[in-house]
């Protein structure tokens, strides 16, 4: 038993070992055709270039909402491309929200915190820079083959509690969305219900209202009819005697007639 657990004991450390040494440094690899010290002066230049696009708009009192396509062409014809006209409008918003960078427009930015990843067919290098209020992750993104930028961006880094926190907003207004509408469903449901009861009530307000138009003028109107009837009836009746008896109408009166 203690031979297979120093046996398996063994075989991690030399799982261990192995990584170790696989692992290499960084800043000593070749990036296809492009080292780490190029990568490192591409990312300051990066940084230079941003920074004085940013001292270009001040001076020449341009935003981000009122560059023209006439100064964009300006700057293109100085080398400055799409990703760093983009950089450069996030950079301003960053120091809005977090306040200026350390050794801003200048050299003197350390590049200790510069890092190298390759992951497939990207490469990405990440500079974290000091702002007053928070860090930022100037990140620039290669196409690992041509090794052509395919953009830059400019985020701040949020601390574990930071993101548990925006997380657990986040969370709150989702919930609290669902449930308003949930209960704005239940409230239309709750209308569909009135919707019968007061069709059903207007129809029997409309019942109410057509009961003396047609039934109360109706006995009147038949009286009348009922009292011309009899009338022509007794004249017929009252000359069709006097013919037979050969008198006239005059001699006798019809009291009254009974119908079967």
């Amino acid at each position: 038993m203690k031979k297979k657990i120093a046996l398996a004991l063994s075989m991690v450390l030399m799982v261990f070992v192995l990584g170790a040494c696989g692992k290499q440094d960084p800043s000593k690899m070749d990036y296809n055709g492009t080292s780490y010290k190029e990568l490192e002066q591409q990312m300051q230049e990066n940084i230079t270039m941003v920074q004085a696009i940013l001292q270009f708009y001040s001076e020449n009192s341009l935003t981000a909402e009122t560059v023209t396509d006439d100064v964009k062409e300006y700057l293109y014809s100085v080398g400055v491309t799409d990703a760093q006209i983009a950089a450069a409008d996030r950079w301003d918003e960053i120091e809005k929200e977090f306040g200026k960078a350390d050794a801003a427009l200048s050299q003197e930015i350390p590049m200790k915190s510069f890092e190298v990843t390759k992951s497939g067919k990207t490469l990405t290098t990440d500079l974290f820079i000091k702002f007053e209020k928070k860090k930022v992750d100037f990140q620039v993104v290669y196409d690992y083959y041509s090794m052509e930028i395919t953009g830059i961006s400019i985020e701040p880094v949020y601390t574990l509690g930071e993101k548990m926190q925006k997380a657990g907003i986040n969370t709150l207004l989702s919930i609290s969305i669902v449930f308003s509408v949930l209960i704005l469903i239940s409230l239309l449901i709750a209308c569909f219900k009135i919707f019968p009861y007061l069709e059903q009530k207007k129809k029997q307000n409309g019942n109410h209202a057509a009961v003396p138009e047609q039934k109360m003028p109706a006995p009147a109107v038949e009286a009348k009819a009922t009292a011309a009837d009899d009338g022509e009836l007794i004249a017929v009746i009252a000359a069709a005697i006097a013919a037979g008896t050969g008198t006239s109408t005059n001699d006798f009166v019809v009291r009254s007639i009974r119908r079967r």
